[in-house]
């Protein structure tokens, strides 16, 4: 099997599919997998874009761009829509994967069993402590960051995890660029400097709790019995609450990295130590 690193297939930017569909098709993906794990051989527009959580006039419009129109009457076939979907995204291939720092998220997710169902395998774990260097973790024995472009260049690896503090985030986000890592999921709490050509997301679970804060907050505000508006005599304008704002990955040449500030997932990210233990993020697929 071709790795991700040597052979890459037409891609969605190729193919002219915007990067809001393309943040949407994992969720059609996990949809069709519950449904093809239940041997459901169709659904129609309206079920699948329930189970994924949009509505069914964009679910049509998203699978307009991979030329999947399905059948009136019927719907769409669950098997034939999996293999698309997932040959868009590039799971019919292998991804090697190495994951840098193993801290407490380092390891969850170097044992996350899912990577492999995924078209996902971690290549290897690597960490600056030499008291972790050989130490197995999910059956996969750390190495030392010593041999970081070595472990890059022999697995043709194209794609980073980055799990280690903020201070140390750039220094290996530099070496893995100059390595020939092109993707990196970021995972440290800090602002990454990336070249043209290299794409970084992030994850960050102290932002989404944030979120969730303010939800819960607005919800108990409004749950308050006998809570009335209070009139003010002398009426005055008054700012609108601060939208929470996701700060753009910044480029070398001083532009941004994040094309599309919509995705929902950003670029900054989460230190795993500050997380629970064991934890995976909200990002990883269900």
């Amino acid at each position: 099997m071709a790795t991700g690193r040597h052979h890459r297939p037409a891609t969605s930017r190729s193919r002219g599919i915007p990067e809001a569909t393309v943040a949407r098709l994992p969720l059609y993906l996990r949809a069709l997998m519950a449904l093809s794990e239940r041997s459901v051989p169709t659904v129609s527009s309206e079920e699948l874009a329930s189970a994924a959580g949009v509505n069914s006039a964009k679910l049509r419009k998203d699978f307009s761009y991979l030329g999947s129109y399905g059948t009136r009457g019927v719907g769409y076939d669950v098997e034939y829509l999996v293999y698309q979907i997932s040959r868009e995204l590039g799971l019919t291939q292998d991804w090697p994967v190495v994951i840098v720092g193993i801290g407490n998220l380092g390891a969850a997710l170097a044992n996350y069993g899912g990577f492999a169902s995924r078209g996902f395998r971690v290549a290897a774990l690597i960490d600056a402590d030499p008291a972790l260097t050989g130490k197995p973790v999910a059956g996969i024995p750390v190495q030392h960051t010593d041999e970081l472009e070595t472990i890059i260049s022999e697995n043709g690896v194209s794609i980073g995890v980055i799990a280690t503090p903020a201070g140390a985030a750039q220094q290996v986000c530099d070496r893995l660029v100059a390595a020939g890592i092109t993707s990196i999921l970021n995972f440290a709490p800090t602002v990454l400097s990336v070249p043209e050509g290299v794409d970084v997301r992030k994850v960050d679970l102290s932002i989404e709790l944030q979120i969730l804060a303010f939800h819960e907050q607005r919800k108990a505000g409004e749950e308050l019995p006998g809570a009335e508006e209070e009139v003010d005599p002398a009426p005055h304008p008054v700012s609108p609450p601060a939208a929470t704002v996701t700060k753009r990955e910044t480029k070398r040449d001083g532009r941004d990295s994040n094309r599309d500030s919509g995705r929902g997932t950003g670029r900054d990210a989460k230190r795993p130590d500050s997380g629970p233990d064991g934890d995976l993020p909200a990002v990883m697929p269900a």
